[in-house]
């Protein structure tokens, strides 16, 4: 009895095409097939899901360290005339090496004052002095260096919006660090452009001092020139009316070489095309115009069209042009001596000032919130991750169990 059944079931599970017969060979689970896979293992997808969710939870949570962040918020910087220091001594002719020195990156030469500020805050120089100050490299358990410079480098952002705002973000597993290094960066950064600045200044100081001390000493000369004139040849008499080109002249004069001595200044630490350098050199063409047109008669603005506003200088009698040729010198130097003592006095009020050169909008503060690792995040991309492995391992034993006879083929029609 049992023969016939076996023989009955064999049949029935082998299907005959044309003259020949095959076993018959499970089809594939189909898309259609996907919610009744899920239906018949979802105590598999769910256990799957699960664990992925709870342990990506749990590692993050107990694990994974905490990261805080902390960011200072810096002004947009003046041009170079008015923040001086760092930012015009390397915007200037030559800036090259001093970048090199401070172990900048600067391929393009920044030229305003905040492109120099970021690049000098992602320089060397201050990466060297954050680890030495903190400690990095031990508490980065770094061997080298540049292991620890690389590190750092993850952990601090360094940027610059388009309104000219220099952001430095610092990331650490302390919320009190992470707020000290980004306050030490705008220290540094401080600091640094306050020495550039007072070294700066100190140099200008020095040579105006030196130039004011060679005017002294040409002025006295001067006065003692005209009163050994005057000794020797009594009274001169020169017309009010010379007399008073003569001294517009040796104002003028004055005027041109003291715009000379602030060029020769300013050229110390601005670049070549600075619209500030162009200023002062029309201004000296502009003087040295009026000064030819004064030593010809024809005056300048204001002296009618073709005529002559002063006689020329050359009219005037011998002896009395040698007595104002002496009496212009000592007027040059007289105005030359108040305007470098001007300029003096200012550079050294610009020498001995202390005031911040960096304009902080937001200190940075510890962060009560840390930003990694987020758990809930974590856990949502691994529960994701677990359903789409949870899918195909519920479509990899229905195959299985189909190929074996487990489960009967739902593909096929009855």
């Amino acid at each position: 009895m049992m023969g016939p059944v076996l023989e009955s079931h064999q049949v029935a599970m082998t299907p005959t095409h044309g003259h020949g017969s095959s076993p018959l060979v499970p089809s594939p689970v189909g898309p259609l097939d996907l919610w009744s896979v899920l239906s018949r293992r979802r105590g598999l997808v769910a256990a799957i899901v699960l664990v992925f969710l709870l342990a990506t939870y749990a590692v993050s949570i107990v694990l994974l360290p905490k990261r805080y962040e902390s960011t200072a918020t810096l002004l947009p910087q003046l041009d170079s005339k008015e923040s001086g220091g760092l930012a015009a001594l390397l915007t200037a002719t030559g800036a090259g090496g001093m970048a090199q020195n401070l172990g900048a990156t600067l391929p393009n030469m920044p030229t305003t004052p905040t492109d120099v500020f970021v690049a000098i805050l992602k320089s060397r120089v201050m990466a060297d002095e954050v680890i030495a100050k903190f400690g990095l490299m031990a508490l980065y358990d770094e061997r080298t260096m540049h292991d620890t410079r690389l590190e750092l480098a993850d952990r601090v952002r360094i940027s610059l919006s388009k309104e000219k705002v220099i952001k430095v973000t610092v990331e650490d597993v302390s919320p009190q660090r992470a707020a000290d290094i980004a306050a030490y960066f705008v220290a540094g950064l401080d600091r640094l452009n306050r020495t550039l600045n007072v070294s700066k200044a100190g140099q200008n100081r020095a040579f105006l001092e030196r130039r004011l001390n060679e005017t002294m000493d040409t002025m006295a000369k001067a006065e003692e020139a005209l009163r050994d004139f005057q000794a020797k040849n009594k009274a001169v008499a020169v017309e009010a009316q010379s007399k008073a080109m003569i001294e517009a002249a040796a104002l003028i004069q004055g005027q041109i070489t003291a715009q000379e001595v602030q060029l020769q200044v300013m050229e110390g630490y601005l670049s070549p095309d600075n619209p500030d350098l162009s200023r002062v050199r029309s201004s000296i063409q502009e003087l040295r115009k009026q000064l030819g047109l004064m030593e010809s008669g024809r005056g300048g603005k204001g002296a009618p069209a073709g005529g002559r506003l002063h006689p020329a200088m050359v009219t005037v009698p011998d002896l009395a042009l040698q007595y104002g040729r002496l009496l212009r010198e000592l007027k040059v130097q007289e105005t030359l001596y108040a305007l470098l003592t001007s300029q003096y006095e200012q550079a050294k009020i610009t020498e001995a000032r202390d005031t911040p050169t960096v304009q902080v909008l937001d200190p940075p503060v510890p962060a009560d919130k840390q930003i990694k690792p987020r758990p809930v995040f974590y856990a949502a991309v691994a529960g994701v991750a677990g359903l789409c492995l949870a899918i195909v391992l519920a479509y990899a034993l229905e195959l299985r169990a189909r190929k074996t006879g487990g489960l009967p083929d739902r593909s096929r029609p009855n």
